[in-house]
């Protein structure tokens, strides 16, 4: 049988690769691993030699044959975002699977809002890491610090907020155009179709996740809510305390408000405008995350649904991208997809 064929053939090795090409076992590696430094003449004749040979590497052999630690980077949001705060308890609780895996971390906080600082920050890592997992702005001077560490040969991932146009590896989240669209069917169905305004809170639409989820939901309740008008979004920077006071001028200047969409962080603002003014109860309220704090506000009736990604899931996608980036094992797609779960009082985890 081809199995059986496949299992007693010999396995071809990278100095079989560097043979067959008529190059150097260094070379070989060079044009594995994706380095500069190569001719374009003996990158040609090494990736022949890799078709000919069916050439696959062993990635059990190369996690044992590594003696250097891979260093990552995590690149976090600065502030009391209760998400991030659950993304940093994730880094530090994979820490006996990095052990295992050869793999030290550590955790960077840099104010995302602020484009300079976060590209200054991101070009800094080129000497500190192999990999950098950066939840990002999307904005050309960020742009451009990924493409430098990628040019230096280093690994990046972008984490929950994407930079799709820059030269990043991997992005790990969620689609938050199809997570926007579910929060919008959710909050048009629980306010019902009757005349209202409906406000929405982003931290930032320079957020390529928050831009995104903004898009989304415009998109289903223009086309499907039409009595319920969507007021322009308001930018709370994912502060609870401007939050608040933004989410308060909203009640106090809409009177027919009949919903919220909070489509970053800054909820518990939201949740203490609400109840402040008595309308707990009365406003649709939708948010992402969940955090403790808006599992209090599911459990007590402020928040109606919480749209989730799951933070471990996320961490976990990330140093496995991470590892196959050196070991060359390969991603399966299913396993790396961070689903979106939708959350209501009635079934909390």
């Amino acid at each position: 049988m081809p199995l059986e064929s496949d299992l007693s053939s010999p396995r071809a090795t990278l100095s079989d690769v560097a043979r067959e090409a008529q190059v150097s076992l260094a070379t070989a590696d060079r044009v594995i691993n994706k380095r500069p430094g190569v001719h374009a003449r003996s990158i040609a004749r090494v990736q022949e030699a890799i078709d000919r040979l069916n050439y696959r590497p062993d990635p059990a052999a190369a996690r044992l044959a590594r003696t250097q630690l891979h260093r990552v980077c995590f690149v976090l949001p600065s502030g009391n975002n209760s998400f991030v705060e659950v993304l940093r308890d994730q880094v530090v609780e994979n820490g006996a699977w990095m052990a295992d895996h050869r793999v030290t971390a550590r955790t960077l906080e840099v104010d995302v809002f602020e484009p300079q600082r976060l590209a200054a920050l991101i070009l800094s890592l080129e000497d500190q890491c192999e990999t950098a997992v950066i939840m990002a702005l999307d904005h050309p001077l960020v742009q451009h610090a990924i493409d430098h560490l990628v040019a230096c040969g280093k690994g990046v991932i972008t984490l929950v907020s994407d930079v799709p146009r820059s030269q990043r590896q991997h992005f790990v989240g969620i689609d938050n155009v199809a997570a926007g669209r579910t929060a919008a069917t959710l909050l048009g169905r629980f306010a019902g179709r009757v005349r209202g305004d409906i406000g929405v809170i982003v931290g930032s639409l320079s957020l390529r996740d928050h831009a995104e989820r903004s898009f989304g939901f415009s998109q289903v309740m223009g086309a499907e809510f039409a009595p319920l008008r969507v007021l322009p979004p308001l930018e709370g920077k994912d502060d609870p305390r401007l939050t608040q006071r933004l989410t308060a001028r909203l009640l106090a200047e809409h009177p027919q408000l009949r919903g919220i969409y909070s489509v970053g962080a800054g909820n518990p603002g939201i949740s203490a405008a609400l109840q402040a003014a008595g309308k707990a109860r009365e406003i649709v309220f939708v948010g992402h995350e969940l955090t403790p704090a808006a599992r209090a506000d599911l459990l007590d009736g402020t928040m109606d649904a919480v749209i989730n990604q799951d933070a471990g899931h996320e961490i976990r996608s990330a140093l496995r991208l991470a590892i196959a980036r050196v070991t060359h094992e390969p991603v399966h797609a299913d396993q790396e997809r961070i689903r979106i779960d939708i959350y209501l009082k009635d079934n909390l985890p």
